[in-house]
């Protein structure tokens, strides 16, 4: 009998210790709009908040009155898994709510409608022999001694390397993994480094890290030219948020959010450089202003 009442009172006090535990963590997701994002993604997301995904999410918290905060997972393959669908030890909440970037319709998520359509462009850097370059096209028109000095990043299964192909431009082509092994060096730090030390010429990258690569360094050390899609080869798509699927309440919470904020998210986007598009693919906006 006296070991029975032992083990209540352990439990009775157990509880009661967690109590309060609960009660503060319970406050603590109350008060937090609990973003999962990658600590070194530019130009989308970084732990020091410089990216336009960071300055999204500070956005909606204001207008919501909370703090973001943050749960940071290189996001490639097991990021979803292990941020948005990640439980919490012992509890029912999750380590973060929503992902500020994915593609509208990502099928691992719940998406929000889109909040911008950006397109695919080929990137070059001026004064290094290619300035008479004026569309994507145009490398098609290069006399054959020029085209074998041609260095262009290449993606594997990027809509690019389709359209090197499509193009006859493929053996001009230097490849690059489009997820690489080391989480401390992404795809936009990768290129501007291997233009700054002359590996390659051109590259065709998706709009916003197309908008990181000439907003670094000297002003218009690069030319940008949007990509247009083609019957076989697919450019410019929408982007949205995404939460579980069965958070249909805050979904729609941020398509709220989205629509009041329109503007401002728009001027972020031209901040950054990423060239925007309307539904049909035709180029919305060029010009930017800031320096990431």
């Amino acid at each position: 009998m006296t070991v029975r009442c032992d083990t209540r009172r352990a439990a009775v006090l157990l509880a009661s210790l967690l109590m309060p535990f609960s009660i503060a963590q319970a406050d603590k997701d109350k008060d937090a709009f609990k973003v999962c994002a990658d600590p070194n993604n530019p130009p989308f997301s970084d732990k020091s908040g410089h990216g336009f995904e960071n300055k999204i999410a500070e956005l909606f918290a204001k207008e919501l009155g909370k703090t973001v905060e943050y749960t940071w997972f290189p996001q490639r393959i097991g990021f979803i898994r292990n941020t948005l669908k990640a439980q919490l030890p012992d509890s029912d909440e999750y380590k973060c709510d929503v992902v500020m970037g994915v593609p509208t319709g990502y099928e691992l998520a719940a998406t929000t409608k889109p909040y911008y359509r950006s397109t695919y462009a080929l990137i070059y850097k001026k004064n290094s022999g290619w300035d008479d370059i004026k569309s994507p096209n145009d490398l098609e028109r290069l006399p054959d001694e020029r085209k074998s000095k041609l260095r262009i990043a290449m993606f594997d299964g990027a809509p690019g390397t389709t359209w090197l192909f499509n193009h006859q431009l493929a053996d001009r082509g230097i490849p690059y993994q489009s997820m690489s092994g080391d989480a401390a060096v992404n795809t936009a730090q990768m290129l501007e480094k291997d233009f700054a030390e002359g590996k390659i010429d051109m590259v065709i990258v998706w709009g916003p890290i197309a908008g990181y690569l000439v907003t670094r360094g000297k002003p218009g050390a690069f030319e940008m030219i949007p990509m247009k899609s083609e019957e076989s080869v697919k450019f410019d798509f929408p982007i949205s948020m995404a939460v579980r699927f069965p958070d249909k309440e805050r979904k729609e919470e941020l398509n709220a959010l989205i629509d009041r904020n329109a503007d401002k998210i728009q001027s972020v986007l031209r901040e950054y450089r990423v060239p925007l598009v309307d539904q049909d693919g035709n180029l919305i906006e060029t010009e930017g202003k800031g320096k990431r």
